[in-house]
């Protein structure tokens, strides 16, 4: 994939007022479920850190730059917004953290075998997405 022009970037208007605070509140708890979702498998990250971005863009340049600027997040952004993809690396090592974790927690957890069914069921459609839906960017 190729990069975009800086100039097809739109910069989006800035809300105000109530509207603001909402988005600024619905950031801040999408950061937190991302780094949630960092910790625990089965809670995505991308979505989280990308809906985050979308709020912190609307809302606060402050929050927007922190965000893109933040040393786990801000190079997913970065090439979600040129490249609208996400890093094979970064794929390759969510999919082995999942199956490690994963596999872990089904195999040594006292959790019924009905739970575990589920959890490695869940597990099995995240790493599908992550590997067929989210797009992969090609470094040139």
């Amino acid at each position: 994939m190729t990069p975009r022009p800086a100039e097809l970037e739109k910069i989006p208007q800035r809300a105000t007022g109530l509207k603001r605070i909402l988005y600024i509140v619905v950031g801040i708890v999408c950061v937190a479920l991302a780094v949630v979702g960092a910790l625990l498998p089965g809670i995505p990250t991308t979505p989280w850190v990308l809906l985050a971005s979308y709020c912190f863009a609307r809302s606060s340049a402050r929050l927007d730059r922190w965000l893109r600027n933040a040393p786990i997040f801000g190079k997913l952004i970065r090439d979600w917004n040129q490249y609208h993809g996400v890093d094979r690396r970064l794929k390759i090592r969510v999919v082995c953290f999942v199956v490690v974790v994963v596999s872990l927690s089904i195999t040594f957890s006292p959790l019924p075998d009905w739970v575990k069914v589920v959890i490695g069921f869940w597990a099995i459609i995240g790493i599908c997405t992550i590997l067929f839906v989210v797009p992969t960017i090609k470094r040139v």
